[in-house]
Parts: C-alpha cells; structure tokens; sequence
C-alpha cells in the first residue's frame, strides 16, 4: 500500500463526463489498496470567466480606476475550484468511494498575504492523514490557502500543481501524479516534430530547465517545489481509460516520472529541446562603463515587474563604453522602454534599440556537464540552416539562443535531430 496524490487540471475535469472518468481514476487506486488524496483545478475556462468578472466590476459600475481589492479577487477566483472538489467528491460517493472535499483554508494550507500570488508557507495534514487512514479520500482545492489575514489567498497561473505538490510533500506521499491533457513530457513539442518521443523520466533539473525555458507541461514553481522536497511526481493523461492495461501499475505506470537524477541509469547528453515565442530584444548603446550601470538598468526594470531574461554586454576597446542587450517579453516591450526612457539620463546611454518576435530556442541535458561540444554542435547545424544566432546564454546543463521568429519550427526540428533525440 502506498500514499498517493493525483492532481487533475482544468480540461481533465471540463464536464460532468470527465470528472466521472476522473473518479474512475482514482477508484483505481483506492480499489489497490492505496491511500489517496486529490488536488483539483477547476472546470477549463471557468477561472477566466471569474477573472474577466472580477475585472468587468468596477467598469460596471463607473469606476475612475480599473483596479479593485485583491482580497475579494481571491474569493471570486478561489471559487472555480470549491465547486471541482465538491462535485468529484459526489462523483466518488456515487461509485461507492468514500471522499470529502477540503476547501484549502480548512486545512489548512497556509500561505503569505500576497493575495492573487501567493507563496505556500505550511501545510497541517494531520487530520488529512488520519481520514486516509480510514479509507476515505480528501478532494482538496487546489490554487488557494489561507492568508495571515484568515482570508482566502490564490496562488497565481498554475497553482494547483503547485498545491499538489505542497500537499504531497505535506502527507509524505509515495508519488504524486499530475493527470493533464499529455500523456507525459516529451523530447520537444510534439506538434512542431512529429518525432518528438515521450521520456520515461526526466531529472527534477531538467524538467525545471524546461518549465522555465516555455514547456508548458507542468508550472514552473511545481517542479521547484518537487525537487526541494525530494516528491517524485508523474506526468500522465487523465484521457486514457483508467481501466487500460498497464495504467495501475505502482512501478511503471504510463507517463514521465519526474525524479532525482540518480535514479536516471542511462543518461543522454541532450534530454530535450525548449522552444519560447514572443521574445523582444533591447539594446542599450554607448553605455558609459563604470560601477552602478547595471543596477540603473534592470532595477527600475525589476520594480515595474518586468522579468529579463537573456543578458549580453560588449565592451569597448578602450573599455570606456559599453552595449548592453537584454530580452523580455514581447508583452512587456513599450513599457520596457518606457522605464528605461524615464531612466535614460541617469544611467548614460545614447540610443535604445528594440525589436520584437523573437524566439528562444534551448538546448537541454543533465549529459551536458561531462561532454564537450555541446554548443559548438548546436551553432554548426544552425548555421548550415542559414539561421542567424542573435544571443546565446547557457548553464550547467542549458544553452539558450535567440533567433528570428520564422525560423522556430526549424531551429527546434534541426536541433532535434542533430542531437538524435528523434530516435528510438
């Protein structure tokens, strides 16, 4: 007997249909002898619409300013789960499982007090625990806790695999297996390489690497969270028939088992490649080279909540000027320069340049760190693609380039199989 926590995403519990098939799942296991805990999203497209709602209200109402409580915003969003968790656990109870469903503040599951993006702090999962115990299985919300302020708190895009996690490692769990819309992670997206192949596991590093670098199978703060507390997490569709051959074996079950790298035997050199639209590109030139230049940069970027991501400074000659390029969203661009306009006369620069559509292409691998030619592979068949590297910035086990848009498809095809990641 093991303890797991299965955590089902919004399109796994869209309809009534899909959230009876997601019972079946958990039956499954509860039917094994195992105990189990869900961590549920809600219904897909219903937290949009609470958004959209929340946002809608104060125009309704002929507000000066669009902005409104974040407070009453998480109660309002908060609610898309609460009615997930309720109805999977009448689902249960109707095929003869006994279930409950825990909203997170009866936990509780708490949190800090940045309502709209909070972070989790602790998790009491005694009573939890001791109900599991007894058969019964907890159909816990996921996305929310309890702020110091004893008031409902969301945890941001992506929450609920966060909160499944958290819940995981709370309970000690054995597993947990995040249930989505894939059935595991692949070497690359699968709709741009047909080849792409589904990895039976993948390092917590790596698939950090991924997360960050615009895989969109699992939320970045998730896999964080994994790896610190050591919870092996399995990705696996919810779409397959929880009665399939193979899909309650506790070993192997179908999927990509997320885990520490010792327990990877055979390690390739290059695991996956990532893929990231929508970048935009600034360049600062003829900056003066002296200390504080950069904190006059990215500071007042960093207080406008803009994320910079790829970082390339040229200095001159005579080591008295200085280019500085840097990427960031191609959402956040016109405010970008906005800042650094603002910023122009204190930091000492003589033009901005800017350009957006961009596309950062990455290169991953746990392998990396003990083979040469990584890069220098990655450049070559680029380059006999006729693709044009505008940046390029790496890790231990990461190399990251910014190309020109159009190019994406066959820099993550050329890159894909260069490295062999196409074969069997």
């Amino acid at each position: 007997m093991a303890r797991i926590v299965m955590k089902f995403g919004g399109t796994s519990v869209a309809d009534i249909a899909r959230i009876h098939n997601v019972a079946r799942h958990v039956k499954r296991e509860v039917d094994a002898g195992h105990e189990v805990a869900v961590v549920v999203s809600a219904m897909a497209g219903k937290t949009n619409e609470l958004v959209g709602w929340a946002r809608e209200m104060p125009k309704a109402c002929g507000a000066n300013s669009p902005f409104f409580d974040a407070r009453e915003y998480d109660a309002i969003v908060a609610s898309g789960e609460q009615v997930t968790s309720g109805l999977l656990a009448i689902a249960l109870q109707s095929i003869g499982v006994d279930a409950r469903s825990w909203q997170g503040w009866q936990i509780p599951i708490r949190t800090d007090g940045a309502h709209g993006a909070a972070r989790i702090l602790e998790i009491d999962g005694g009573e939890i625990v001791r109900r599991m115990g007894t058969g019964q299985v907890a159909v816990v919300t996921g996305f929310q806790g309890l702020a110091p302020d004893n008031r409902l708190a969301t945890l941001g895009r992506g929450g609920s695999d966060t909160s499944a996690v958290a819940v995981a490692a709370a309970l000690k769990a054995d597993r947990c297996d995040i249930y989505t819309d894939v059935d595991g992670v692949y070497t690359t997206d699968p709709r741009i390489e047909p080849k792409a192949r589904r990895l039976s596991r993948i390092s917590f590093e790596e698939m950090l690497e991924l997360a960050s670098q615009g895989a969109k199978v699992l939320q970045v703060r998730s896999v964080e969270l994994a790896m610190v507390h050591g919870v092996r997490t399995f990705v696996r569709s919810s779409f397959e028939d929880p009665d399939a051959p193979g899909m309650g074996d506790f070993d192997n079950p179908p999927g990509t088992l997320i885990c520490d790298e010792d327990e990877i035997v055979e390690q390739q050199v290059v695991t996956g490649i990532a893929y990231a639209k929508d970048e935009a590109q600034i360049s600062l030139r003829r900056l003066a080279d002296r200390p504080g230049v950069s904190a006059g940069i990215f500071g007042p970027l960093a207080e406008a909540n803009i994320n910079v991501d790829m970082i390339v400074q040229n200095v001159s000659e005579d080591g008295s000027k200085t280019d500085m390029t840097f990427t960031v969203p191609t959402g956040d661009l016109e405010k970008a320069v906005s800042v650094l306009e603002k910023a122009k006369d204190s930091v000492g620069f003589d033009a901005i340049q800017s350009e957006a559509g961009l596309v950062k292409v990455s290169v991953i691998g746990i392998g990396m760190r003990s083979h040469a030619g990584v890069a220098a592979t990655a450049f070559k068949a680029l380059a006999e693609k006729g693709i044009n590297i505008r940046a390029i910035t790496t890790s231990e086990i990461k190399i990251s380039i910014l190309i020109d848009g159009p190019y994406a498809e066959l820099a993550v095809r050329t890159l894909h199989s260069v490295y062999g990641l196409d074969k069997q």
